[in-house]
């Protein structure tokens, strides 16, 4: 039996080895005591506690696995992703670290190891539509609209976070790269905001995010944007955040004490916006892909909406993100797929069978596109 180890037991991390436990030896690995006594409980898994950051002894725990599933906080994800190619162990990873995977690009080709990064819902599963319709046609231009959101919406910001919310925070602090008329250019998260209706949701806001990442060095698309989806006016409360400096990085002297603005505003964030256990949430994807096919014009526009599982209670986010990697851990696992080197799931989408054997893994757990 093939051996899995998973790195982080937090929301999507503890769901991702629920759905694989029947099928693989598993362990979880966190630092986060309470974390491993749920999804133990939940799951009867095999658990450790460690610190992750501590490369020594990750790589000497990585020994025995046959893949390794990073689902780290976005600040560990880079390092982590190294140490388990210098490891030689194939790795599907949804941390959405901030450096450019790519530079990882030749380690990995030496090591033999076959490395999916950015493997979730978006990017992740959004990738795979548009390297599966890349393949297939002429794309002139592609956007995505993605959002996590919880179903009651509390003031002031009418948000929880369905993953980490220091995640969240690094999103709206990091300039959005988009690519017009065949130009990448830089421009403010939480710009440009637009209004989008969705049936059975409502109006929501849409605003530039730094989410094309990969597709920026592996699509030849002249036009590409990703926005991120929220109800209306919460960017507003962050743009005064912001604005006042609660979200700065640079240290300042308050009564004696150095402190970064940012630290205090991320410590009194994260209650408001943590997800409880049983609070109903729901994704919404929406993809728009534009060109020319068999010599004609063809659009295409895919919809998604998930919802809280309150029988198993499983977030919807959890469930696109780490189902959309689980699925990804089977094909490689079943030497579906091997491409070496480092592996962004656009890849994974030009394979006709790869494609499909993930969007119908996705459909059997109700995770559909319209």
């Amino acid at each position: 039996m093939k051996k899995i180890v998973i790195l982080g037991a937090g929301m999507v991390g503890s769901e991702i080895a629920g759905d694989l436990r029947n099928e693989f030896s598993l362990k979880v690995i966190d630092i986060n005591k309470t974390n491993l006594e749920k999804v133990s409980n939940k799951y009867q898994l095999e658990t450790e506690q460690a610190d992750l950051t501590d490369k020594k002894k990750l790589q000497e725990t990585l020994k025995n696995f046959d893949l390794v599933i990073c689902a780290v906080p976005g600040f560990m994800g880079f390092e982590t992703l190294k140490s388990a190619i210098e490891m030689k162990k194939d790795v599907v990873d949804i941390s959405f670290f901030s450096q450019d995977p790519f530079k990882l690009d030749s380690l990995a080709k030496e090591n033999n190891v076959t490395a999916i990064v950015d493997c979730g819902i978006t990017p992740g599963l959004s990738n795979l539509v548009l390297g599966y319709h890349n393949k297939r046609m002429k794309i002139k231009k592609y956007k995505c609209y993605v959002g996590g959101l919880p179903v009651d919406r509390e003031w002031p910001f009418e948000y929880k976070a369905p993953f980490s919310p220091l995640d969240v925070i690094e999103e709206y602090l990091r300039p959005a790269r988009v690519k017009i008329d065949g130009s990448i250019l830089t421009k403010p998260a939480l710009s440009e905001p637009e209004l989008i209706y969705f049936n059975n949701i409502g109006t929501l806001e849409a605003f530039n995010t730094d989410g094309l990442r990969t597709l920026l060095t592996t699509m030849d698309i002249p036009t590409m944007q990703e926005k991120t989806l929220r109800y209306p006016k919460h960017i507003e409360y962050v743009k005064v955040l912001k604005e006042c400096g609660f979200l700065g990085t640079n240290e300042i002297q308050i009564k004696g004490k150095k402190i970064k603005p940012l630290d205090l505003t991320t410590n009194l964030l994260i209650p408001l916006w943590k997800l409880k256990e049983g609070d109903a949430e729901f994704t919404v994807v929406r993809l728009m892909i534009e060109g020319i096919e068999n010599k004609n014009s063809k659009k295409y526009i895919y919809n998604l909406i998930d919802r809280y599982d309150h029988k198993n209670n499983i977030s919807s986010m959890a469930r696109t993100t780490g189902y959309t990697c689980t699925s990804i851990a089977r094909l490689i696992l079943n030497g579906k797929f091997n491409r070496k080197g480092i592996c962004p799931p656009e890849y994974i989408g030009e394979n006709e069978n790869c494609y499909f054997s993930v969007i119908n893994e996705l459909k059997e757990k109700e995770i559909k596109f319209s």
